[in-house]
């Protein structure tokens, strides 16, 4: 049997990777799982800083990794809404679909700065619970850790630029 395709993406906060996962899964019948969706509901309020974040997203990680590689090993196709925009993060990835020998899809959506703070600011307008951190504080400082990937890192890299 052939195993499922795993796709992830990478972007800058607000560049549209939730969006653009939810339009990849309905097109290609793939269970979508979301990190956001995860972490408030196995977690809630409880999530205010980036700290926060990088503990619960860490707790959350060995469980879904298994979920996904039982899924792909069923040939079926998984959309996983978790950022992949980190060397370590990226490596993560890497780990769920090499150990079971799955395809994979990394889709890079590249939008300026500007673009982000624009959907994050609509964002927090239209999902008025995540105003406390779709901040531009909090922007600036994921920002920093931002690596965009590279052809060297081996993936199977899909580069989609977003305009506003």
């Amino acid at each position: 049997m052939s195993k499922g395709v795993l796709t992830f993406f990478c972007g800058k906060m607000g560049a549209g990777k939730s969006t653009k996962a939810s339009e990849i899964a309905r097109e290609g019948n793939a269970v979508l799982l979301s990190e956001d969706e995860w972490l408030a509901s196995l977690y809630p309020n409880k999530i205010s800083s980036l700290n926060d974040y990088i503990e619960y997203s860490s707790l959350l990680k060995p469980q879904i990794k298994k979920l996904v590689q039982s899924i792909l090993s069923l040939g079926t196709n998984v959309v996983m809404d978790f950022p992949a925009n980190t060397l370590s993060q990226r490596d993560w990835f890497r780990s769920i679909f090499s150990e079971i020998e799955a395809p994979h899809s990394l889709v890079y959506i590249d939008v300026t700065n500007e673009i982000c703070l624009q959907q994050i600011g609509k964002r927090c307008i239209e999902q008025p619970e995540r105003a406390a951190t779709d901040t531009t504080e909090m922007f600036e400082q994921v920002t920093k850790y931002f690596i965009a990937p590279t052809s060297e890192e081996g993936f199977n890299i899909i580069k989609v630029a977003q305009n506003a």
